[in-house]
C-alpha cells in the first residue's frame, strides 16, 4: 500500500492504519469469549447486556400514569373488566409512543389504534369457533407482516393488528361485540392526550432539539478529527442529521406556505451540510483541530434550541495557508454561523436540496404498490402467517388447555424490526421468565382490588425504563403487566404463571421452527447482496463527486452539487442501514452470525470510502489539484469489487497492488479501495 503524504501535510493514514484492526471487529470481547468454552455464546450476551440509553423519565412517569387511571376508575365504577380493558389499550399507546414531535406522536399512537380496534374486534368475533378463528388469524397474520415493511408508524399498525386481534380470540370479551374495541381505542387515546399536554408549551422545541442535537454530534466529530473515535462519532452524526431532516422536512411537507420557524430550521440545518463534507478532509489531515472549532459548534447548538437570533463573535484562529482542509471548515463554520443568526428568514434562502417528502397521498399509493409487488413482503407475510396458523391450531383445535399466550408470543417474537428472529426467542424466553417471577410475587401477595392500581402504576413506570435497555427487559417489563390485566378478565389468579411459562416456551419453539429453520433466508442471510449494493452505490458516488457539469453556468454547477449532496445523504443513510442489518446479523448464531463478522471489515472499509470521496471534493472545492480524467478507474474498481462480493460466501484476504502514482488529491481514496479490494477479492 502506498504511503505517500498528502499535500495537507497528513500523517493520519498512519495514524489509522494503527487503530484499523480496532474498527474491524465490533465487538472484541468476541475473541475473549471464544477462550473460555464454558462461556455463554456473544450473540446471547449481546443481548444480556443493558443499552445505555438514558432513562425517558417523562415516559415513564405518562405511562405510569395511563396505565393505573383507567383502573381506578373501573374499580371507582364497579367495573374492573372495563377498566382492564382501558388499560390494555393503554399498554398499546405507551409501547407506540416513540415519537418526539407532537404531530408524529399523533400519527405513531393514532393510527395504530385504529388497527387495533378492528383486531380485536374480529377476534371477538371468531372467539371459541375453531377453524374460524384459526383461518381468520391467519389471515390477519398475512397482512399484518406484509403492511409491517412500509415504515414506522405502519409496524406498529400492522403489530398492534395481530396482537389485539390474537387477545380478542382468546379472552372473553364483554358484550356487545363493539365494546372491547371502543375501551381499547380509549385507552390508547388517554395516552395521546397524556402525550400532547406539553404541547402549547413546548410547541416546535422537538424539531428545534433535534436541529441542535446535529450540530452537537458534529462538534463531537470535529472534536475527535484525527482520532481513531472518529468514525463512532460519524455514526452519530448520521443518526442525528436523518433524526432531524425527518422531523422539519416531514413537517414542512404537511404545512403549505411559508412558515418562517420552519425555513429557520430548515436553513440552520442545511448549513450543517457544509461542515459535514469538510469533517472527512480535516481528519485526514492526521491532527485535531483547535478547540475553538467545536466550542464555537456547541454555541451554535445551543444559540438553535433557543431560537436566539442575536449575532455571535467567533473567537476562530486563521486557517493555515496552503491547506483547503483548515480553510474548508472555517468557511462552512462561518457561513452557519450566519445563518443560525440571521434575523430575516426572507434572506435565508431556503431550499429542500436534500429531498422534500411526496405528498401523503402519493406516498400511501406507493407504500400499497411496493408492499403487493415486493418479494420480501409477501415472504415475512407469509412466514408470520404459518407461525400464527400453527399457533393458534394448537390453541383453538387441539383437546389440550392451552391459551392465547402462545399465538401472542409468537407476534412479539417474529417481528422483522426488533432484531435476530433466532436471539429474540431466547431473549423472550429469558425475559418471560423474568417478568413471570415478577407476577408471580404480585398475583401472590397483592389482593385483587384496589392495591391493583399502585402496584400497575409501578409496573407500567418500568414498561419505558426498561424498553431502552434492550429486548429482554421490555419482555421482562411488559410481562407482568399482561398477567395482571389477564387476571383482572378471567379471574384465574396465581395458577396464570406456570402454563403461561409452558405457553411462551411452545411459542419460541413454533418460531424457531416453522419462522426460522424452514427459511433458509433466515440463517443463510443475504447480507452480501446488500453490501454489493452499497458497493455500487460507493461507485456511483465516486463518479457523480468528480463529474464535470453539463454547462459552464452557475445554475449548472449549482445542479451539479445539490445531486452530490443528495447522493452523499442517501449512501450515508443506506450505509447506516447496512451497519444495522449487519450488527444485528453479528446476534445470530453461526453461520450467519460467523459471515456476518467476516463481512464487517468491508463495511468499515467502504464507509472509509465514501469519507475519503467526500475528503476529496471538499479539498478541491478549496484549491486541491482536481484529479484527471484517468481516476474514473476507481468506479471501476468497486464495482469489480461489488461483483466479487455477490459470487462469494465468505472474503478471501488477496494483496492487491494499488496506482503507481495516482492524483495527489485521491490518495486517500485510492488508499481505502486497495485495502476493501485487498480484504474482500473472492
Amino acid at each position: 500500500m502506498s504511503t505517500q503524504r498528502i499535500p495537507d501535510g497528513s500523517t493520519a493514514w498512519r495514524n489509522r492504519a494503527r487503530h484499523r484492526d480496532r474498527s474491524r471487529d465490533p465487538d472484541r470481547s468476541r475473541d475473549r469469549s471464544r477462550q473460555n468454552p464454558l462461556a455463554p455464546p456473544e450473540w446471547l450476551l449481546k443481548g444480556l447486556r443493558p443499552g445505555s440509553a438514558p432513562v425517558p423519565w417523562a415516559a415513564v412517569v405518562r405511562a405510569g400514569v395511563a396505565l393505573a387511571t383507567p383502573l381506578a376508575v373501573g374499580f371507582a365504577a364497579d367495573e374492573p373488566e372495563y377498566g382492564a380493558l382501558v388499560s390494555m389499550g393503554a399498554l398499546a399507546g405507551v409501547i407506540g409512543d416513540t415519537a418526539d414531535a407532537y404531530r408524529m406522536r399523533i400519527l405513531n399512537i393514532a393510527v395504530p389504534q385504529l388497527f387495533g380496534a378492528a383486531g380485536v374486534a374480529l377476534g371477538t368475533l371468531v372467539y371459541g369457533r375453531g377453524w374460524l378463528a384459526v383461518g381468520a388469524l391467519t389471515l390477519v397474520a398475512l397482512v399484518s407482516g406484509m403492511i409491517s415493511s412500509i415504515g414506522t408508524v405502519a409496524s406498529v399498525s400492522g403489530l398492534l393488528l395481530l396482537l389485539n386481534a390474537v387477545v380478542g380470540a382468546g379472552l372473553p370479551m364483554p358484550e356487545p361485540w363493539w365494546t372491547a374495541p371502543l375501551l381499547l381505542t380509549a385507552g390508547g387515546m388517554f395516552v395521546l392526550l397524556l402525550t400532547l399536554l406539553g404541547w402549547p408549551l413546548r410547541g416546535r422545541l422537538p424539531e428545534r432539539a433535534a436541529v441542535a442535537a446535529a450540530y452537537r454530534s458534529l462538534a463531537d466529530l470535529l472534536e475527535a478529527a484525527g482520532e481513531p473515535e472518529y468514525e463512532e462519532r460519524r455514526h452519530a452524526v448520521t443518526q442525528a442529521l436523518d433524526q432531524a431532516y425527518d422531523l422539519v422536512l416531514g413537517r414542512r411537507a404537511r404545512e403549505h406556505g411559508r412558515n418562517a420557524s420552519l425555513a429557520r430550521m430548515l436553513a440552520q440545518l442545511n448549513a450543517v451540510i457544509p461542515l459535514v463534507e469538510a469533517a472527512p478532509a480535516a481528519h485526514l489531515r492526521g491532527r485535531p483541530l483547535p478547540p475553538e472549532v467545536p466550542a464555537a459548534v456547541r454555541r451554535l447548538a445551543d444559540a438553535v434550541e433557543a431560537g436566539r437570533t442575536e449575532p455571535l463573535v467567533l473567537d476562530l484562529p486563521e486557517p493555515p495557508e496552503g491547506q483547503p482542509a483548515a480553510l474548508a471548515v472555517d468557511h462552512a463554520l462561518r457561513h452557519a454561523a450566519g445563518i443560525v443568526h440571521e434575523r430575516d428568514p426572507e434572506r435565508l434562502n431556503v431550499d429542500d436540496r436534500l429531498g422534500r417528502p411526496a405528498a401523503l397521498r402519493i406516498r400511501f399509493r406507493r407504500a400499497a404498490r411496493n408492499v403487493l409487488v415486493s418479494g420480501a413482503s409477501w415472504r415475512y407475510g407469509l412466514r408470520l402467517a404459518l407461525c400464527i396458523g400453527l399457533a393458534q391450531a394448537l390453541v383453538s383445535v387441539v383437546e389440550v388447555e392451552r391459551s392465547y399466550w402462545i399465538p401472542l408470543t409468537v407476534t412479539f417474537v417474529l417481528k422483522p424490526d426488533f432484531g435476530s428472529v433466532f436471539s429474540r426467542a431466547v431473549l423472550r424466553a429469558l425475559g418471560t421468565a423474568g417478568g413471570l417471577v415478577i407476577a408471580a410475587a404480585v398475583l401472590a401477595e397483592v389482593p385483587r382490588g384496589w392495591w391493583d392500581v399502585p402496584v400497575m402504576a409501578l409496573l407500567g413506570a418500568l414498561i419505558p425504563a426498561f424498553s431502552v435497555k434492550g429486548y429482554a427487559f421490555q419482555t421482562a417489563a411488559i410481562t407482568p403487566v399482561i398477567l395482571l390485566l389477564s387476571d383482572l378478565l378471567n379471574h384465574s389468579g396465581f395458577d396464570l404463571i406456570r402454563p403461561r411459562l409452558l405457553d411462551s416456551l411452545i411459542g419460541c419453539a413454533i418460531v424457531l421452527v416453522a419462522g426460522y429453520l424452514l427459511w433458509p433466508e433466515s440463517w443463510h442471510a443475504r447480507i452480501g447482496d446488500r453490501l454489493a449494493d452499497a458497493v455500487d452505490d460507493a461507485a456511483a458516488y465516486v463518479e457523480r463527486a468528480f463529474a464535470v457539469p453539463a454547462g459552464s453556468d452557475a445554475a449548472a454547477a449549482r445542479a451539479a452539487r445539490t445531486a452530490r449532496l443528495q447522493a452523499r445523504r442517501r449512501i450515508y443513510r443506506d450505509l447506516a442501514g447496512v451497519r444495522t442489518e449487519f450488527q444485528r446479523a453479528l446476534t445470530e448464531p453461526p453461520p450467519t452470525g460467523t459471515r456476518a463478522a467476516a463481512w464487517w471489515p468491508l463495511v468499515v472499509a467502504v464507509e472509509r470510502i465514501v469519507d475519503a470521496t467526500t475528503a476529496a471534493r471538499v479539498r478541491v472545492n478549496h484549491g486541491a489539484e482536481p484529479p484527471g480524467a484517468a481516476e474514473a478507474g476507481v468506479a471501476a474498481q468497486l464495482r469489480g469489487l461489488a461483483e466479487g462480493v455477490r459470487s462469494s460466501a465468505m472474503p478471501v484476504a488477496v494483496h492487491v497492488r494499488g496506482p503507481a502514482s495516482p492524483s495527489a488529491v485521491l490518495v486517500p481514496l485510492h488508499q481505502e479501495v486497495t485495502a476493501a479490494r485487498a480484504l474482500a477479492r473472492p
